[in-house]
């Protein structure tokens, strides 16, 4: 028998490829970030969400169809019970013969103390941490009642477990951004690089976006009275556009949905952890890779991925304007952060 004829790249209307996928594999999260999710969120029941082995499968078709970076997402990706076995077998596909460039994971860093060296001896060598503040009672009320000394403990065991760390902090008007200056000094002397994020207005969080937004074009004016930033051509692949700032020697990235439009560019797509593919973050249409596994097998698993790669908007129509509706329904623990 001849062997099958390898699958096409995933390429979408405007041209562009698809070679970054976001994986949710949970819904759930050991916090309650306000720009995230509600206080009291309504949790997936368990049974909607794709097992371990159907994540690895989609995974798999994607890395067939020349995906080539996977991020592990949630909610709290590390909450999910036996999580790590699916990253060790994703982290099997690394190298030229499997496919994968890059595993990597988005985590709050509660979890890495037990986890971190299990990552990192499944072939990650970096990972995003969310971070806001580095003032305990501002992270409690961020967090609705997390601990910053647990965030801090697993970030002492991503690095000693080899892993590169890079925070995600999102910048918000009137909570933190009088910190950022020295959340980015302190980041970049513990040696982790640092990434601001613009608030998106995606899914209710129970107050307005309007409230919440600082652009980051602000944010720079700031930074710039005291730094001298120097743009850098470098990418890993997502949507930030990175700087080095020359006093603290570290990188410096920018990812700016609404002052800086990136779209022209995307090259990613989410699949939450109910089997739900969005092509855009900031719109409401999706393809049930679910259901497409569970009743046609692989075949079907590929035409869905072709549907959902030929439907792929062109941008995402995020609006902050006071007042506003959330521009998607669905929350970003539900999406995949």
């Amino acid at each position: 028998m001849s062997p099958a004829a390898p699958r096409q790249p995933l390429i979408d209307s405007f041209g562009r490829q698809i070679r970054y996928l976001r994986l949710s594999v949970t819904d759930r999260c050991d916090l309650r970030c306000v720009y995230c999710m509600k206080a009291q969120p309504d949790f997936l029941p368990k049974s909607e969400l794709l097992s371990l082995e159907e994540l690895e499968q989609v995974a798999g078709a994607f890395i067939d169809r020349g995906v080539s970076k996977i991020r592990i997402t949630g909610g709290e990706p590390l909450v999910r019970r036996d999580v790590v076995t699916l990253i060790e077998r994703l982290g099997g596909r690394l190298g030229e013969t499997g496919g994968l460039d890059e595993l990597t994971l988005t985590t709050n860093a509660t979890q890495l103390p037990r986890f971190a060296d299990r990552l990192a001896n499944a072939g990650m060598r970096r990972i995003n941490v969310s971070l806001d503040t580095l003032d305990p009672d501002r992270f409690r009320r961020l967090t609705r009642g997390g601990q910053l000394a647990d965030t801090l403990a697993g970030l002492t065991a991503a690095s000693r477990a080899g892993l590169k760390v890079k925070l995600n902090a999102v910048a918000m008007k009137g909570e933190n951004e009088d910190e950022l200056p020295d959340l980015i000094a302190w980041a970049h002397d513990q040696g982790h690089d640092v990434t601001l994020i613009e608030v998106m207005p995606i899914g209710d969080v129970g107050l307005d976006r309007a409230i919440q937004f600082l652009p980051l074009t602000a944010v720079r004016e700031r930074l710039e009275q005291d730094w001298t930033l120097t743009p850098l051509a470098e990418t890993t692949g997502g949507p930030a556009r990175y700087h080095r700032i020359e006093e603290t020697g570290g990188k410096l990235g920018l990812i700016t949905p609404l002052t800086g439009n990136f779209c022209a560019g995307c090259n990613r797509v989410r699949l939450t952890c109910t089997g739900q593919l969005h092509a855009c973050l900031g719109q409401e249409g999706s393809v049930d890779l679910r259901s497409a596994l569970r009743e046609r097998g692989p075949a079907g698993l590929h035409e869905a991925l072709d549907q959902a790669v030929a439907e792929k908007p062109e941008a995402h129509d995020f609006d902050v304007r006071p007042g506003a509706a959330p521009s998607v329904t669905r929350s970003m623990a539900t999406t995949g952060g």
